[in-house]
């Protein structure tokens, strides 16, 4: 994970605002988000096994975050790194109750080291953000 100080931390707006202006340049509110607190995520990159983002948290400040009236603070943008799990299990051991469960990997290295010819894009996209949230 790599932080990157930008404007936009600590700017205050709502969710449909934020889904709206950020929407257009390819972030999408990503889908582990809990009552208060969620990211909104570029996905830079998507091979076999490893995907990098630009992640930019927020949290609400007061309101459920599924309520697009809601008011959020932003927090400080990051470069994310996961590495998923790409290997296959050749038996096939998994059993029909861990496969109703367990549907989906998980990272096995959920904060991968960054890959250095994506650190500028990812602060580019950052500064488009700014610009998009009026914070330039």
């Amino acid at each position: 994970m790599i932080p990157i100080q930008s404007n936009i931390n600590g700017k205050e707006l709502t969710v449909g605002e934020l889904k709206q202006k950020l929407g257009p340049l390819g972030f999408n509110v990503n889908g582990q988000w809990e009552y208060d607190h969620a990211y909104i995520d570029y996905k830079m990159n998507d091979d076999h096994g490893d995907r990098q983002y630009v992640r930019i948290p927020f949290k609400s400040t007061g309101g459920p975050l599924d309520d697009d009236g809601t008011f959020v603070e932003i927090g400080t943008p990051f470069l994310l790194d996961h590495q998923f799990q790409t290997d296959v299990d050749q038996e096939g051991n998994i059993g029909a109750v861990s496969g109703s469960f367990n549907q989906f990997k998980s990272p096995e290295d959920k904060d991968a080291p960054f890959p250095k010819g994506l650190v500028e894009r990812g602060k580019t996209l950052i500064s488009k953000a700014e610009n998009a949230l009026g914070t330039l």
